[in-house]
Order: structure tokens, then sequence, then C-alpha cells
């Protein structure tokens, strides 16, 4: 087999599978460390075998048959240690456990043993990331600003608490859920954010299988908490951006900014979808949360079937409300690019200029000032901001419209 096709098959299967190896050794073996390690002795595995080989007919059960196969290895490797009993019982017991919690779900359930409240809000965003996003250590670290070796370190200390607490591999009860449901949120929204957009320099721009994962698991919790308007606030913004996915990256692979997005790409029953629980959470009376209100701006946007009839006043209105419930530099910034739109540049830049020292390594703030200094005609400014942008960025389709933009400039 061609070597070049095989590893296209096996970063195939990496981002389709991952999570579901690594959750169905969790559940099986009850040890997040065990289930890790297999998962990527299996991978590693199939980059030794499968350009030789070949494909197998079905990756994803040979990779979780060769994890398991792992798994039990490392075991009996170790049967000297504590528990021996129960490890044993682990190798001889192949009945598939009882449904545990309301779903029976191993990815979901591997989320909230991740996003338990015993663990601090970054250790349990990054430790999802690891395991159901898949996504790497120097790919997370770049996400939280910190130097690989620290994230690493925060992983281990998870995964550890995670064990030494006993916490369990399950979907909470019923009145364990309100507590829980906040972190789990969060930690969904940045798996869904790195598929729009992905970080890792290796990777697909644009990866399908985490957005559409990130909206599967979604839809459950949603079942889980029909109620709940920041669950259906979330799954609305999710919607609505998926929607744009098709006419996010040209066929010259350079990101396509939203206002020059062909919007007959965009799909129409996702954008329906996620209108209709807009409105259905506007209707309730309740005051919205930032993810409704977020969903609400993408209504803004997706309602617009071309960007000049884009109504940016109601999108400034909309991040008025945000910043009250999430002051963020984060937020800041997109309600001074929305500004931009609606005041002019120059009413927005001393705002965006304001947030340099928080998001002076945040690739997106040296973009937005370069676009806008660009705009007003600053030339040899907006090329250094856009040179700080590209050294910052991860995505190459990003890096490509960054480059493609500042050497219009000259």
């Amino acid at each position: 087999m061609n070597p070049v096709d095989a590893r296209e098959a096996i970063t195939r299967a990496h981002h389709a599978e991952w999570a579901r190896v690594v959750a169905s050794l969790a559940r099986r073996f009850g040890d997040l460390d065990i289930a890790e390690e297999a998962a990527a002795e299996a991978f590693a595995v199939a980059v030794e075998r499968w350009p030789v080989d070949g494909v197998p007919p079905n990756p994803g059960a040979w990779l979780t048959t060769t994890a398991n196969h792992k798994a039990i290895d490392r075991i009996r490797r170790e049967q000297k240690r504590a528990d021996k009993h129960r490890e044993a019982m682990m190798l001889t017991d192949d009945t598939p456990p009882e449904p545990l919690g309301a779903i029976d779900d191993d990815r979901l359930r591997l989320i909230f043993t991740c996003c338990h409240p015993a663990l601090a809000m970054e250790a349990r965003i990054a430790l999802t990331l690891r395991l159901v996003g898949g996504l790497t250590v120097p790919e997370i670290a770049r996400g939280f600003l910190v130097q690989e070796s620290a994230m690493a370190r925060r992983i281990t200390r998870a995964k550890g608490k995670i064990s030494a607490a006993g916490i369990p591999y399950r979907v909470p009860s019923a009145q364990d859920l309100p507590a829980r449901i906040t972190g789990v949120l969060a930690v969904l929204y940045l798996v869904f954010n790195e598929g729009y957009l992905a970080t890792g320099p290796d990777t697909d721009p644009v990866r399908a299988d985490l957005t559409a994962e990130a909206i599967r698991l979604t839809r459950l919790i949603r079942t889980l908490l029909p109620d709940d308007g920041e669950v259906a606030g979330l799954l609305a913004l999710m919607l609505l951006t998926e929607a744009r996915r098709p006419a996010r990256v040209s066929t010259t692979g350079e990101l396509v900014p939203l206002g020059e997005q062909d919007r007959g790409m965009w799909s129409d029953a996702l954008i329906d979808e996620g209108h209709r629980l807009v409105r259905e959470r506007l209707a309730s009376g309740i005051a919205p949360g930032r993810y409704q209100l977020l969903a609400a701006v993408n209504a803004v946007h997706t309602d617009a079937r071309d960007a000049r009839d884009t109504d940016w006043s109601q999108v400034v209105a909309l991040y008025d409300q945000l910043v009250r419930l999430d002051p963020s530099p984060i937020v800041a910034l997109n309600r001074a690019i929305a500004v931009a739109e609606l005041d002019g540049p120059d009413a927005a830049l001393p705002a965006i200029d304001h947030l340099g020292d928080a998001l002076r390594g945040y690739h997106a703030f040296h973009a937005t000032r370069a676009e806008l200094l660009r705009r007003l005609g600053r030339r040899d400014e907006s090329r250094d901001a856009y040179d700080r942008a590209i050294a910052l960025a991860g995505n190459s389709a990003e890096i490509a419209y960054l480059a493609h933009r500042r050497d219009e400039l000259d």
C-alpha cells in the first residue's frame, strides 16, 4: 500500500476514532492512564502495520481490539501491584457493563468524568480536549497560551486526582447534573471550536469530526436537560456556526472571512434549526445566558443573506449584554470588531489597543488590529500586526489568508 495513503487513513482514523477508543477502554478498565496510553500504542502500531499490511476493513474495530490487547499486556506486567484481584477480573470479564446513567454513551460518560467538579475548570477543559477531542498536548498548550511542560503536568495531575478520588465513570444522576453542566458545556464549546478552526499546524484546517461529535454530545445533553436554556443556546450556537462550514475555506486553502463567504453554500437546515432554538429561548422570557447571547449574534449573521444587510447595531447590542455577563478580553475584542463595522475602524481601534496587555499572545487580536490599520491606511503598522498574527496562528488556512492580506499591502 502507498505509505502516503496509509498515513492519511491513520490521520482520518485518529480524528474519527480516538475518543471512541479511549472511552471504550476507560469504561472497561476504569483507568484513564491505561485508556490513553493503550490507545496511543494502538495508533503507533497502526503507523507501523497499515503501510505494510493495508488499512483494515474496519479501522475503528481494529484500533479498539489492538488497544484492548495493549491495555491487558500492561496490566499483566503490573500484576504485582495493589488491586491485583480487580485487575484480574478485568482480564477475564468480557460481559458488557450495565448502562450507566440516563444515556448509555461512552464518550458522554468520559466527558462527565473529565468535568467532575473536584477538578479545577482549566484542568477539566484540558483533560477533555486531550481524551475526548484527541488534541495533542502542544495543541492544548497553544490554546491556553502556556508551556507544553506545564500543560502536560496539568493533565497528569487531573488524571491522578480522578484516580485517587475514585471519581465514577458515569453520567451523573439528575440531581447532580446542574452542578456539572457548566463545565461540560464549556468543554464541548472548546472541542467544537477546535474542530471549526483547528489550531494544529499539521492537521486539517477544519475538523468536521470534532464539530460533529460536539454537536452530537450536546444533543444528548439536551435530552438530559431539555429545559436548560444554556444547553439549548450552545446547541443553537454550534448549529448556526456549523452551517457556515462549507464556505469557510477556499479551494486554494485560504480562510474565507464571514463577509466574503458564499452564503449559498450555507446549510439552510442547520440555520433553520438554530434559529428555531433561538426563538424558543427568546419566547421563554428568561434572561439569556452566555451561549444564548452568542447564538443570537450568530442568528443575526445567518439571517442576512448578504453581508451588507447585517444588522450590526443589533450585534453590538447583544455584545453589550454579553460583556455584562462575561467581561473577558475576548468578548471585548469581538464587540470592538462589531463596533468597527457599525461606526468605522477609527471608533474601534482605541478599544482594541486597550486590550493589548491581555491579548498580546492571541493571534486574532493582532489580525484584527491589522485589518483595522489597513482600513485606516496605516500600512506599515498593519504589516507588522499581520506578521505578529501569522507568527502566533496555528491554523494553515488562517495563516494563508493572513499572509495573502499582508502581501496585498505591497
